[in-house]
């Protein structure tokens, strides 16, 4: 019976999620008839321990884990989809979806003894920090001094066009929410952002949707440097390269630093399992020491040499370049600076 239900569940949830871009997929099957459907925009190897570590607390709750990018996952919880939790990087979008009120409120002990900067009206929640960072091949770079601000990274840059044209990645801030928020909020911070936007768009960019794909291709040789990358997916791959082929690096004159967060959708059903999944992401975020787990807690970033800024803070402002005119204005300068071909 309790297969028969569960193959019943997952069938409903395939129709809907045939509609979605998935990126990767895969069911943790518990030993009872509760599934925890949870959609994230987190890579399974990073989240995999993650999940792991609480289906350990309770082994009878199977976890239903969908992939996709914050577009998506914006779009599927505006639009009804039925999951028990949201995990996102794009800030943003997660905020607009609790002020919009696509989710439930969730109160616990752990979510009241997070900092102010890192929950918001007991509707979401920070459990990590991660900064933005730029991610280098050594071999493309061999033989330069390596940039440390946007104005040398533009120098080397306008010094080097041969070496670096087709050669640079960054996000695609339509398709990206992530990616439109690094943007965004780094070009309300310095105005350095766009003088190296119109030269990275002088030398055929190529765009990305994740920062995986990015780094992959900086490892394997076929881009100079991925710009904004998520630093924990970068640090994870540092440590896995050893062959020493990929370099992190920090910009010192500022650092976007995000917040990834959780959301218990207005649709969701074990509202209880999530709960608990957000206390031990919650508590975990609050660690003091990194430890073994693949993501930097709320009070560290995972890099090394990064000068700190503090993280964006969860609130309203989040949601001034969400607006359908600002948004529209922002891409047409954007769209400008990097498509110059």
């Amino acid at each position: 019976m309790r297969h028969t239900c569960l193959a019943v569940l997952l069938s409903c949830l395939a129709t809907f999620v045939s509609a979605l871009e998935i990126e990767d997929y895969r069911l943790f099957p518990g030993t009872g008839d509760r599934v925890l459907r949870v959609i994230s925009t987190g890579d399974l190897e990073v989240f995999e321990p993650y999940l792991l570590a609480f289906q350990a607390r309770q082994p009878s709750l199977s976890i239903d884990y969908t992939v996709v990018s914050s577009a998506q996952l914006y779009q599927a919880i505006r639009g009804g989809a039925v999951f028990d939790l949201a995990l996102s990087s794009a800030m943003d979008l997660q905020f607009q979806l609790a002020n919009d009120g696509f989710a439930q409120s969730h109160r616990s002990e752990t979510t009241t003894s997070l900092p102010d900067w890192a929950r918001w009206r007991d509707l979401i929640f920070a459990f990590t920090a991660e900064p933005a960072v730029v991610v280098l091949s050594t071999q493309r770079f061999e033989g330069l001094d390596l940039p440390t601000t946007r104005q040398e990274l533009v120098t080397l840059l306008r010094e080097y066009p041969d070496r670096f044209d087709g050669a640079v990645g960054t996000y695609d801030v339509r398709d990206s929410g992530l990616g439109y928020l690094f943007a965004t909020q780094e070009a309300r911070s310095t105005d350095a952002y766009w003088r190296l936007s119109e030269v990275m768009g002088r030398l055929n960019p190529q765009l990305y949707c994740c920062s995986g794909q990015m780094i992959d291709d900086v490892a394997e040789g076929r881009l100079a440097f991925a710009y904004n990358v998520l630093g924990s997916y970068a640090a994870d791959r540092l440590a896995r390269d050893s062959g020493g082929r990929v370099q992190i690096l920090g910009m010192q004159d500022f650092t976007n630093v995000i917040l990834r967060t959780a959301i218990v959708p207005t649709t969701a059903r074990e509202t209880a399992a999530a709960g608990a999944l957000i206390d031990m992401l919650a508590d975990l975020g609050q660690r003091e020491a990194p430890g073994d787990w693949p993501l930097p807690p709320l009070g560290q970033t995972g890099t090394d040499n990064l000068v700190e800024f503090g993280p964006i803070r969860l609130g309203p402002a989040l949601m001034v370049y969400l607006d359908p005119l600002n948004r529209r204005a922002f891409l047409t300068e954007w769209e400008n600076a990097m498509e110059q071909r």
